[in-house]
């Protein structure tokens, strides 16, 4: 139960607004000097192994390597083209506008992964266009936010590689099991712009035809997409043909996404420093919270936390689609506050345990949580990519449109959760 009295003041910690890592951290120092009968400080004696084991990863190399080739991706000037060329094409259509920028924030999904600059891009390029043609405000904001976050559960995704390691799952099988689920969510999103701008053309109003033939549109449009496709091929292909790990691959994307700098003209030794000091920033971010979570979990499993709940899911309840729904409203309950990384790293090791003794498929449960993770960056008050696109809107868009526009988008990913919890094997594509 000390180990449960641990979760809340955590909690409370996150509330009171400080630094996530130095939360974490800090109530596993806090607990190990309150109890030094049962735990005490020499708990920390493991840490600076864990922590070198940590520095050795080669999994988690992957981390900077696709945050760099995303960021360089960002300063290419090719989201500006995809959103240019597609807007016109399916712009003629009630809800084209909307029904590109999915299509984009796919791509780009598979090409970048960055979800912050993934929305930004998208709210700096695309909402004043739709605004312009009358776009609901709320459809607006909805659909760029959830297009934005596709890069959760598309790969190469950061989440997928974390998890991965976490569950000491191959990343590749994670990339594999991912395509599909993420190709539903995007699917549903383009079946709901389409249904509303039926139901309410109003909201989704159709552009004026542009003077250019449709074939020169076609091409255009092929052109810009052409250059993201091959980076998309170049990484994911090399995973899924066995010729490249996750990480030896994601160096291939860097490489490839500054050669595509080159070809564009866009390229700059400020756009590789830019890129460079970003990575370093968030990467530091990822890993400080690693650290932290580290230490909470030594301290929780010295309390006997995770014997607690593991023998409350396997002898309380002791039902596999019991502790599959429960886990899934937990990590859907506390992205509401807590961001995808220290759910990562702090619930899901409890739970990977108690799946193995039910007997549940590792790679389909991740995708489960992967899944479940994506909706931690949309749902209010603290996701963030909220925040990005009110940000990058500025006065154009009001916050409370931006919660509400955001809603449907929810309910639709917990749709394609259900469709995946219930239909395990759409995930297994390639057998």
């Amino acid at each position: 139960m000390i180990g449960m009295l641990m979760f809340f003041t955590a909690f409370v910690f996150l509330l009171l607004g400080i630094p996530v890592a130095f939360a974490f951290g800090g109530v596993a120092i806090l607990y190990a000097i309150l109890f030094p009968w049962d735990v005490g400080l020499q708990v920390f004696e493991l840490l600076p192994f864990r922590i070198y084991g940590i520095m050795q990863n080669f999994t988690l190399m992957a981390v900077p390597l696709f945050i760099f080739m995303g960021l360089v991706l960002e300063k290419s000037k090719m989201a500006e083209e995809l959103l240019e060329s597609m807007g016109k094409l399916f712009g003629p259509v009630r809800g084209g506008l909307a029904i590109s920028t999915v299509l984009v924030g796919t791509i780009l999904a598979a090409s970048t992964g960055i979800v912050g600059a993934s929305v930004v891009m998208m709210g700096l390029i695309t909402l004043p266009i739709m605004l312009k043609h009358r776009y609901n405000p709320a459809l607006t904001s909805g659909t760029i936010v959830a297009s934005g976050t596709l890069g959760q559960i598309i790969p190469p995704s950061i989440v997928l590689i974390v998890l991965g390691d976490v569950m000491y799952i191959s990343v590749g099988d994670l990339f594999k099991a991912a395509i599909i689920p993420g190709l539903i969510l995007v699917m549903l999103y383009i079946f709901y712009i389409l249904l509303l701008s039926w139901l309410k053309p109003d909201m989704a109003p159709a552009m004026e035809r542009p003077d250019l033939p449709y074939a020169k549109l076609l091409l255009q449009t092929l052109k810009a997409i052409l250059p993201p496709l091959l980076l998309i091929v170049a990484v994911l292909g090399s995973i899924f043909a066995g010729i490249a790990s996750p990480t030896e691959s994601a160096a291939v994307g860097v490489v490839g996404a500054i050669l595509l700098t080159f070809f564009k003209g866009t390229f700059s030794w400020s756009t590789l420093r830019y890129a460079s000091l970003e990575t370093v920033k968030l990467t530091a971010m990822i890993f400080m919270i690693l650290i932290g979570a580290t230490a909470f979990s030594l301290v929780f499993n010295a309390f006997d936390g995770g014997d607690f709940v593991h023998a409350f899911f396997t002898e309380e309840i002791g039902n596999k689609w019991t502790f599959i729904t429960i886990s899934m409203v937990v990590i859907f309950v506390l992205g509401f506050f807590v961001d995808f990384i220290e759910i990562a790293f702090i619930v899901v090791p409890i739970l990977v345990p108690i799946a193995a003794s039910f007997g549940i498929d590792p790679v389909w449960f991740a995708i489960l949580i992967a899944m479940n993770l994506q909706a931690s960056f949309l749902t209010p008050p603290f996701g963030f990519a909220l925040f990005y696109l009110k940000g990058a809107a500025g006065d154009k868009i009001l916050t409370t449109q931006i919660y509400k526009g955001v809603i449907p988008f929810i309910l639709l990913q917990i749709t394609a959760l259900l469709i995946i919890m219930y239909w395990p094997n759409i995930i297994y594509w390639t057998r």
